[in-house]
């Protein structure tokens, strides 16, 4: 019954082959030997609206400048947006 759960597995599934078969996924995995664990790492997805690298760079640059090193993020925008100067592009800048 194992080798017919080990053949069929590949094709169809570990759960959809112990079920057919009446075999506990668990003696399978067990006798399988299959690692368990966490599995691999997954990269998200970039978002649309993210930040270029030259604009993520040049802002990153801005917020380190001596002139706003005692200054929050949000202190930084309020201060530009005075100046009528963004370190962004108007479509993906947001406070």
């Amino acid at each position: 019954m194992m080798e017919s759960a080990s053949t069929a597995a590949p094709r169809v599934g570990a759960k959809a082959a112990c079920e057919a078969l009446g075999l506990s996924r668990a003696t399978f995995n067990r006798r399988a030997k299959i690692p368990f664990g966490p599995p691999p790492p997954r990269r998200a997805a970039k978002p649309a609206r993210s930040l270029s690298e030259d604009e993520r760079r040049r802002v990153l640059d801005e917020l380190h400048s001596e002139r706003f090193a005692d200054k929050a993020p949000r202190e930084v925008w309020a201060t530009l947006l005075d100046e009528g100067t963004t370190p962004t592009r108007k479509a993906s800048s947001r406070p």
